[in-house]
């Protein structure tokens, strides 16, 4: 009989969050820089070397892939001949593990859980409790999957109860254009087939604990409707040529995932969840030897890829830029900002937005008339860093206090991830403002840009909180002018009809 030691699971689960933070599967690497090759579209391609570079970055450095440090998932099979030796419950060892992982002075991670999600939505502090799978297997060991799942990528999944005919391809194609670009791909899409509700999203999530291999099955042909249905759903969601970051390009998935379940008659439970440029997640083993190793990669696994922003980009002084300069920016095009901005998300937003209801003027030192407010919730730093990593969060959940923030304030720009909404461009529109976005898997790299950091204003909001940023050179892509024209629609438009031509000539 297996006898498992209440601190090999703790420090095993902890040892794990750890590594996969700053380490990409390899898998996931050569997928992205196989895309990365091939790739045509010069915008999709550009976002994808500064996902690759932040990625070596992180290896380097040992610092999160990604602001959004995620909420923590993790499957156990435990064998009915295993043995603890321990006082806490295995839902409280896991925890424990987080707690440690989370809080590790080298490499703090962001606190991201928030308790009583329809009330309060008080942060936990160190990003417990974690999602726990378990299920009891034969045998006389422990088999744990660890994974961070970030919100960008969970806020897509979705879910349907199809009929019995109807068709999981055509369901899937129609859907994932409604999911925007906030998943950040290039990335994997997760699906569960059959079971119940609850049961076809699990397995959807288990699903994306899979390595990458759609190459190998490929070349050697489907064996089965499941392998059928990967190559199928694959070549179609890349047809649709919404690319990485939603910006318009060959490769939107680098591997569909599937995971099937028995079902009733009369149902057809279909889950899809897309995993993100931080793809996180690792597996090991617990026999009783004491807590498990990970295996660090090599360095020179990694691709040598450089990157600039070329001679068209312009430079742009924050502190003094224009309506009348802002007005020439064309979607699209590429900026290295510089200068003071201010940071704000969901929480600030509201709180804002609530202050302007009362009447009440805005904090000391928020002031945005003429500025720019970046949409991040930063890692704290550590060591000798101005900020931990420092990338956007998804820019479609700020849409809703858009039209107040800028008819209020005066603000002139916006810094997020991925494409806005109908509201959101409406509002750009009317008020002449400017979206830029950021690359979302690149955190890291974007915090190399920022010199100072300071929290300015609603220190109460922990990650959430107004900060002043100045920084130096930070990449940003026109992605919604003053006109309002956006290129997460023109270009993924551009790109489903080339792609489209290409295979007619193919065909041909």
């Amino acid at each position: 009989m297996t006898v498992i030691k209440q601190d090999d699971l703790i420090q095993s689960v902890a040892d794990a969050l750890q590594y996969i933070s700053y380490y990409h599967p390899l898998d996931f690497i050569q997928a992205v820089n196989e895309a990365y090759e091939r790739e045509e579209s010069q915008a999709a391609k550009d976002a994808m070397a500064q996902i690759l570079i932040n990625s070596r970055l992180c290896a380097e450095g040992q610092r999160p892939i990604c602001q959004d440090t995620g909420i923590v998932t993790v499957f156990m099979k435990i064998g009915m001949n295993v043995q603890w030796d321990a006082t806490m419950s295995v839902t409280d060892m896991v925890n424990e593990g987080v707690r440690r992982a989370y809080l590790h002075p080298d490499n703090v991670l962001r606190a991201s859980i928030l308790a009583d999600p329809a009330g309060a939505r008080k942060n936990t502090k160190d990003n417990t409790p974690a999602v726990i799978h378990m299920e009891v297997v034969a045998g006389d060991t422990v088999d744990i999957t660890v994974a961070a799942k970030g919100g960008g990528s969970e806020n897509k999944a979705k879910m349907v109860m199809l009929n019995p005919s109807d068709s999981i391809v055509d369901w899937v194609v129609k859907t994932v254009p409604t999911m925007g670009a906030g998943w950040c791909p290039p990335g994997m899409l997760g699906i569960g087939i059959g079971g119940t509700a609850e049961k076809a999203a699990v397995l959807a999530k288990e699903a994306l604990m899979d390595p990458i291999d759609i190459h190998e099955l490929r070349a050697r042909g489907p064996q089965n409707r499941v392998e059928e249905l990967r190559l199928e759903i694959m070549d179609k969601v890349n047809a649709l040529g919404i690319g990485a970051q939603g910006l318009g390009g060959l490769t939107t998935v680098l591997d569909i995932k599937i995971k099937d379940f028995p079902t009733h008659a009369a149902s057809l439970p279909v889950a899809m969840i897309p995993n993100c440029a931080a793809t996180r997640h690792a597996h090991f083993v617990l026999d009783g030897s004491g807590p498990a190793h990970l295996t660090p990669p090599k360095l020179e696994d990694w691709p040598q890829i450089t990157w600039d922003a070329g001679p068209t980009s312009r430079r742009v002084n924050l502190d003094t830029v224009t309506p009348e300069e802002v007005a020439t920016w064309k979607p699209g095009e590429t900026l290295l900002l510089n200068g003071t901005m201010l940071t704000g998300r969901d929480a600030a937003h509201k709180r804002m937005v609530e202050m302007f209801a009362r009447g009440e003027s805005l904090p000391e030192g928020v002031d945005l008339r003429g500025k720019f407010i970046y949409y991040v919730g930063p890692v704290d730093a550590v060591r000798d860093e101005v900020i931990g990593p420092a990338g956007p969060t998804t820019a479609t959940r700020m849409d809703k206090f858009t039209e107040t923030i800028l008819a209020k304030t005066g603000l002139l720009g916006m810094i997020g991830k991925a494409e806005r909404g109908q509201a959101g461009i409406d509002a750009i529109q009317k008020h002449k403002a400017v979206y830029l976005m950021a690359v979302g898997g690149a955190a890291y790299l974007v915090s190399k840009a920022i010199r100072h950091a300071k929290i300015v204003a609603f220190h109460d909001l922990g990650m959430e909180a107004i900060h002043e940023f100045v920084v130096e050179d930070m990449p940003v892509t026109v992605a919604v002018d003053v006109n309002g024209t956006s290129v997460h629609r023109t270009g993924p438009a551009e790109w489903q009809a080339k792609i489209a031509a290409a295979q007619v000539i193919t065909v041909k």
